[in-house]
């Protein structure tokens, strides 16, 4: 059984003004990932821009990492759309072109119900035989997963784990124990809001599907090694470290900030899609401070 654990590090997705995917820019920004040993890649999530790409695109680059990484590492493709049959035609692309599992989300226009969203998840995972992460990020998608109904979900031959946002530290515990009483003894239960996720990870979830560590993986590893050997205290040391990034991220969006991080470090010179549109000079110099101060590899 395929099992989602430990760090899932989330890249951008570099790609030119038409939607054309830049996969020699998508090698350097991969490269670090498999390099530092992250357990999954979480290729074409939120921070890869997936709603913004072509089916055609989004193979090309699932087909080009995967053969990167060898086995390397594990590779999350994202396999959201707004209709299902979309969405079962890419898990199924995802699938051929070797994909680990694959990242699905209840994008919509029209508010969807839970019924409506299990038959989603249902058909996806039947169709495919693709192992199917869960993804609840309401903040893009406008639905929120109740513990419920990802019980409900978990339950489905084929769907494996479920990456949601991590609730404030003092509420993380309370939280994953609310989701290890509905869901399937072990079925993954993972994080994402990169700011609380040592938390989530030293309260006992199974995986940080993060951003910084789709740009800075080795430092993100510290803090997920750190609480998978008990250590608390170094998790939260090293998270503390990165307190400058978090209120980057807060303040300005994951995504952008990490465009601008690619660009400094050197890994490419891509822009997010439009109509997102690249930091301010001012902000972008806020960007590059803190990378000059801290070490982020």
């Amino acid at each position: 059984m395929t099992n989602l654990s430990g760090l899932s590090a989330f890249p951008i997705t570099p790609s030119d003004a038409s939607g054309r995917i830049d996969l020699d820019a998508l090698s350097a920004v991969v490269a670090p990932l498999i390099a530092a040993g992250a357990d999954s890649i979480g290729l074409l999530g939120s921070t890869g821009s997936y709603p913004y790409f072509s089916r055609e695109e989004r193979r090309r680059a699932i087909e080009a990492t995967v053969a990167q990484s060898s086995g390397k590492s594990a590779v999350l493709a994202g396999i959201g759309a707004l209709r299902t049959d979309d969405a079962v035609k890419l898990a199924q692309d995802a699938r051929a072109a070797g994909a680990t599992a694959g990242l699905l989300a209840a994008v919509s226009y029209t508010p969807l119900t839970d019924d409506e969203v299990f038959e989603h998840f249902k058909i996806v995972a039947g169709e495919s035989g693709l192992p199917i992460c869960i993804y609840d990020n309401p903040s893009t998608t406008h639905f929120r997963f109740t513990p419920a109904l990802v019980g409900r979900i978990a339950k489905l031959p084929g769907v494996i784990a479920v990456k949601g946002g991590a609730p404030e530290p003092s509420a993380v515990a309370a939280h994953l124990d609310e989701l290890r009483k509905a869901v399937p003894a072990g079925f993954s239960v993972g994080y994402s809001a990169d700011w609380n996720c040592a938390e989530a990870l030293i309260a006992g979830g199974n995986t940080w599907y993060s951003v910084i560590g789709g740009i800075c993986p080795r430092i993100s590893l510290r803090i997920v090694r750190a609480a998978q050997n008990g250590d608390a205290a170094t998790a939260r040391r090293w998270n503390d470290y990165l307190e400058p990034v978090w209120q980057l991220f807060r303040q300005y969006s994951s995504l952008r900030v990490v465009y601008a991080m690619a660009e400094i470090k050197g890994l490419c010179t891509a822009q997010p899609p439009r109509p997102i549109l690249p930091l301010s000079a001012d902000a972008r110099q806020k960007v590059a401070d803190v990378v000059a101060k801290l070490d982020l590899a």
